[in-house]
């Protein structure tokens, strides 16, 4: 079932090597592989997500800077990728200056959020790579996004690193998107064999309840790889364990958000 305007997902943590790039790729793939349209938005001046995808930099032409900086639109600026239903609007290392360029004009915050609402119906479901750092361009991220996914690594200084995203969540609430929300903690690079990876997940179980996803993406060779090869793991290695994994978040995510049906027409 299509929705009436597509949900717009921010996937975001200031630290960097949680599993955000990954997720946001694969999450995609899966979503797409079920029928949804998907646009991955690339807002990392590194372009990790629009390399994993196969996006080489000499076919990138109009990017993310030219969608937040220029009239450019979805329409010229979203590239189709090698799986069917994934599209992504690529970065380059060019949008490492949004931020200075962004950080004198009265809209600065809401760059994306307005070149989204002029463009962005042909999609169901808009996944928004934000870059490892609470910087100008993952506030815009925020600040365009109907709610936050985010990538915990199960590791020791998982929760501090939390604490302060969800203190900048708060704050974007109370100042420019009242409306964004907790879509939920996903964790990774999860090991059940580690003690760690079992306490993390118990305490932040407990702190955040049912906003903890089920699905746990696990350390998984397979993963790490599948971007070097420019593939979702599922063209990769669609048997791996990591694929199994993204399925089964890809499934419980459109469980938690079941598509509204569109109005009678009378």
């Amino acid at each position: 079932m299509r929705r009436n305007r597509p949900k717009i997902v921010s996937i975001a943590n200031q630290k960097g090597g949680v599993g955000k790039t990954t997720t946001a790729i694969n999450l995609g793939a899966a979503l797409a592989a079920r029928g949804s349209k998907v646009l991955l938005i690339d807002l990392d001046p590194q372009g990790n997500a629009s390399t994993g995808l196969g996006i080489s930099r000499d076919q990138r032409g109009l990017t993310t800077y030219d969608l937040l900086l220029s009239d450019a639109d979805i329409q010229s600026t979203a590239r189709s990728t090698g799986f069917d239903g994934l599209s992504i609007v690529p970065a380059t290392t060019d949008l490492s200056s949004a931020d200075a360029q962004m950080m004198s004009g009265p809209r600065r915050l809401s760059h994306l959020k307005m070149a989204l609402s002029q463009s962005a119906s042909d999609f169901d479901t808009i996944l928004i790579d934000c870059p490892p750092s609470l910087n100008l361009l993952t506030l815009n991220g925020l600040v365009a996004a109907d709610t936050l996914l985010v990538p915990l690594q199960s590791e020791f200084f998982a929760l501090e690193g939390l604490s302060q995203l969800l203190l900048t969540v708060k704050e974007v609430r109370a100042s420019a998107n009242p409306k964004l929300r907790l879509e939920g903690i996903v964790l990774t690079m999860y090991d059940a064999r580690n003690n760690l990876s079992r306490q993390v997940e118990a305490d932040v179980r407990d702190t955040l309840g049912d906003l903890v996803y089920q699905t746990r993406i696990p350390r998984n060779v397979r993963l790490s790889e599948a971007p070097s090869y420019s593939m979702p793991i599922f063209s990769f290695d669609p048997l791996s364990k990591g694929a199994v994994a993204y399925r089964m978040l890809a499934g419980e995510f459109l469980r938690r958000n079941p598509a509204e049906p569109e109005p009678a027409h009378v």
